[in-house]
């Protein structure tokens, strides 16, 4: 009998260690998700995300994860480098249809270090992070030619998704580094909730097709790694609930709120679809599911209107998507891994969506160069419900290119106003003679009301020095100083 015990023991132990080695990886970005927009994190939200709260209940609940940018491209480059987007030449704003790749050729990417350990890899959705378009004798894009640094450059085996977010040309469909379309045409811009700007489109192309059409892309992957030997990172970035707000008519009015209530209920309902791939394939235990947003959620979501309903999007915090306040960049963050985490954990520590490439490197015993994951720290401890997290200090970018710290409950934000696009901005906050500087500590006062930099000097001073050492370090992890690609200004924009 004892014997039997400790062979159980032992199999036990060897499982445990085996599934920390060579997990499955699904990490799921929805695009301009807010906080407050899941049933389990807003007691008061209006939308029943079922499928995420029982992921939630599975796994652990992170309160207070932020993007390192309150919009897209920054927060996807951060994501998957594991290196602060303000490092790199994109100082503010976003990329647009046609700018080269911002992920340089030679920097690594969770996929390309996955790949080391045997993983096969795929990114199923939008990219926004540039591709490397091709151009004709005239000096124009051609679309049909052969894509010169997509995410088959960077580490991933497959890629089936689109280019940007789906208001922004052009609209067509890539598997690896061709267009799938046959012809291209134009489509003129569309208005209201579900708007897109005019541009190409492919004859393949529908907006109101593509969410359904990606999710099957990756129920369908799912499915086919079942039948191999390899682990798999799945990289799935969701175009919705991001304007063009189209919501199938399964969901139209089934919140009672908004088309963009009944978008974020049918996103909701894609996370569902890929947990019952995981589940049906038998992968569940030993799969790790991340799901997140690539920043809060936006006005273009009549947040307002939204509020009318009863329902606030961004929860609790001030602003919205492109803000340097809360609301601009912290967001939903969940973690299920039968294997290791917990069910029904939740964590309070402060955490950056740039530590996922660190994780990824604990979690498959690697150990990253002196040039990768600079401002990633390994999950790993927080999800064995351990000490050892390491992040002290945690930095911050809005739309404007403005600049905020975050140690412990203290906020340091280089702004006038939101340094985005809730009032006041930054134009108007100069003219009400704003202070250029804002300190909040935010377990007294979450909404960022009340400016404690006059009453707190040391504290700024204490946090700009540290600001200052992560910037010239070229990175926040220990280790020996690395250079940023361009010159860092945090008081460029004030």
């Amino acid at each position: 009998m004892k014997k039997n015990l400790f062979a159980i023991v032992a199999l036990l132990i060897c499982t445990s260690l085996s599934a920390q080695n060579t997990p499955n990886i699904i990490y799921i970005l929805a695009d301009d998700l807010g906080y407050g927009d899941l049933s389990s994190l807003n007691k008061n939200s209006k939308i029943k995300t079922i499928h995420l709260d029982k992921l939630a209940a599975a796994g652990m609940v992170f309160t207070d994860a932020h993007t390192s940018s309150s919009v897209c491209t920054p927060s996807r480059y951060s994501i998957l480098t594991g290196r602060y987007n303000w490092r790199t030449s994109l100082q503010d704003g976003v990329l647009w249809s046609y700018d080269p790749p911002l992920i340089g050729k030679e920097r690594a990417t969770v996929a390309s270090m996955l790949k080391k350990k045997g993983y096969h890899t795929a990114a199923i959705g939008k990219w926004h992070l540039g591709l490397g378009w091709q151009k004709d004798a005239a000096g124009e894009v051609d679309l049909m030619k052969t894509i010169q640094d997509g995410p088959t450059s960077h580490g991933f085996d497959y890629f089936f998704g689109i280019t940007a977010s789906l208001d922004i040309p052009p609209y067509v469909y890539i598997e690896n580094n061709k267009v799938t379309a046959t012809a291209i045409d134009t489509i003129a811009a569309s208005p209201g909730p579900a708007f897109w700007r005019e541009g190409p489109i492919g004859n393949d192309f529908k907006h109101a097709e593509v969410l359904p059409h990606l999710t099957q892309k990756a129920v369908d992957y799912i499915g086919e790694q079942q039948k191999g030997k390899k682990p798999f990172f799945l990289y799935f970035a969701l175009p919705s609930p991001h304007t063009p707000i189209l919501p199938t008519a399964d969901y139209i009015g089934k919140t009672g709120t908004t088309p963009y209530g009944d978008f974020v209920l049918m996103t909701d309902a894609v996370v569902g679809q890929l947990v019952q791939a995981v589940e049906k394939a038998g992968l569940a235990q030993n799969t790790l599911i991340i799901f997140t947003s690539d920043n809060g959620a936006a006005p273009a979501a009549n947040l307002e209107q939204l509020k009318q309903k009863g329902h606030l999007a961004n929860y609790i915090f001030r602003g919205n998507k492109a803000d340097i306040y809360e609301g601009g960049h912290r967001v939903p963050f969940i973690a299920k891994w039968p294997a290791m985490i917990r069910a029904g954990a939740v964590s309070e520590a402060t955490i950056s969506l740039t530590d996922f490439m660190a994780t990824a490197a604990a979690l498959t015993d690697q150990k990253l160069a002196a040039n990768e994951g600079e401002d990633s720290f390994s999950l790993l401890p927080l999800f064995k419900g351990a000490k050892g997290y390491q992040r002290k200090y945690t930095i911050l970018h809005s739309i404007s290119g403005n600049f905020s710290i975050r140690h412990a409950n203290w906020k340091l934000a280089f702004s006038y106003g939101s340094g985005g696009w809730s009032a006041p901005d930054e134009s108007k906050a100069k003219q009400l003679n704003m202070p250029a500087v804002q300190l909040y500590n935010l377990s007294a006062d979450i909404s960022e009301n009340n400016n404690l930099k006059a009453k707190y000097p040391s504290m700024v001073e204490k946090m700009i020095k540290e600001l200052n050492r992560i910037i010239d370090q070229g990175r926040s992890t220990p280790g020996p100083k690395v250079n940023n690609d361009v010159t860092v200004d945090y008081e460029k924009y004030l």
